[in-house]
């Protein structure tokens, strides 16, 4: 069926999950029956209906039982879709049997996927069908790595018009966050440890910051692996447990904009945790507290209540620095807890944005693929802020 023909323009795969139950419910709530042609899709029909009706979608939404373990269900659903919408993760057990179905049928997709080792897997063995397919396949559209990706394009933006010309190094540092991990970025975390126990020649794919950039190595890159002081910011900052994923993120929308931002571009991030004793004493406690890979993390499916998520927030800064001397800084900053509020917003939008996007197709990233019209979108509809700072 061709594209324009195909009775939905998004279906969300996993719609029974926690997160996937939040995009369908702001599908449901923010678009109804007046916006984008949507669906939900799972495993059970059974199960799909009772969440159709938990979360007041219109009762003529249309529900499709598809799963994993049977490609033949999985290829007629992406063959009635013009972009899919994957909450079903770790997406390096899961998520392999969608992808080539969107592949081979030029489908768009777009998923949560902050597996770095998977993802190259998957560009290396389906990038060039996607191109000659058209599908335009956008990994990593929730909390990793929407706000950092697209921070720093719009921070090079302002450096341009400003500068003219893109910092050559940027620091991405969160000012604040409340929200824990999901269940699924645990059970993310667990996989890929467990992946590169069974193979330990996957680790340096793991530890390159050019893991997604094939053929492409910049010039080494700040590890972020321990507690300093930021003498320029007048704080002390600590690991940040997304940089690993974030970071290649941001290098993968470099390389495939034609490293607009250069090939010698320095990119880290960091958590802030403020000036004097008292923020070293925090940045210490935070670097021997991990966020996942406790006995305590959430189990997939589980998540925070409602009032936890609308609650919850976050604030990112990025500083470029011109070989002048002169900084920029750029704040991007979000409503709701980034887990799963923010999240489930953004990845929504991100299947709206390519509903009206004329990018080629391939495996690329939001910021590479969307850029401006997804930072638009986030900003008029996901309460996402993106502006400079003097």
């Amino acid at each position: 069926m061709e594209k324009a023909e195909r009775p939905y323009d998004v279906v969300v795969y996993g719609a029974t999950g926690f997160t996937g139950r939040l995009v369908a419910e702001y599908l449901a709530r923010h678009y109804g029956q007046e916006g984008p042609r949507w669906a939900m899709a799972g495993r059970s029909g059974a199960k799909l209906a009772e969440v159709r009706a938990l979360i007041e979608a219109p009762k003529n939404t249309p529900l499709i039982v598809a799963d994993a373990s049977d490609p033949a269900s999985l290829a007629d659903m992406v063959r009635q879709a013009k972009v899919v919408l994957t909450t079903v993760g770790p997406y390096q057990l899961y998520g392999e049997p969608l992808l080539a179905a969107c592949v081979a049928a030029g489908t768009d997709y777009a998923d949560l996927c902050g597996e770095p080792v998977w993802m190259r897997q998957m560009i290396d063995k389906y990038g060039d069908d996607a191109r000659h397919s058209g599908a335009r396949i956008c990994f990593s559209s929730g909390f990793d790595s929407i706000p950092f990706d697209l921070g720093v394009l719009m921070l090079q933006k302002e450096a341009v018009a400003r500068f003219g010309r893109p910092a050559p190094r940027v620091k991405g540092r969160v000012r604040g966050m409340k929200g824990g991990a999901s269940g699924g970025t645990a059970a993310s975390l667990k996989a890929t440890l467990a992946a590169l126990g069974k193979d330990p020649s996957l680790i340096p794919l793991m530890a390159s910051p050019f893991c997604l950039t094939p053929g492409f190595e910049g010039p080494a890159q700040p590890a972020g692996d321990k507690v300093q002081h930021d003498d320029a910011l007048g704080s002390w900052e600590t690991p940040f447990i997304m940089a690993a994923i974030n970071t290649k993120n941001v290098h993968r929308t470099n390389a495939l904009l034609g490293h607009v931002w250069g090939k010698d571009f320095v990119y880290d991030e960091m958590v802030l945790t403020g000036p004097g004793e008292q923020g070293k004493a925090v940045a210490e406690h935070m670097a021997k507290t991990p966020m996942i890979g406790r006995p305590d993390d959430p189990q997939p499916g589980e998540g925070p209540s409602k009032e936890e998520r609308e609650t919850g927030f976050y604030d990112v800064l990025f500083v470029g620095e011109m070989p002048s001397g002169e900084t920029i800084r750029y704040g991007v900053k979000g409503r709701y807890d980034p887990g799963y509020g923010s999240t489930s917003r953004m990845i929504a939008e991100t299947g709206i944005a390519l509903l009206s996007s004329t990018a080629a197709g391939g495996i690329g990233t939001p910021g590479a693929i969307l850029g401006e019209t997804l930072v638009a979108r986030l900003r008029a509809h996901a309460e996402i802020a993106f502006a400079p700072e003097d």
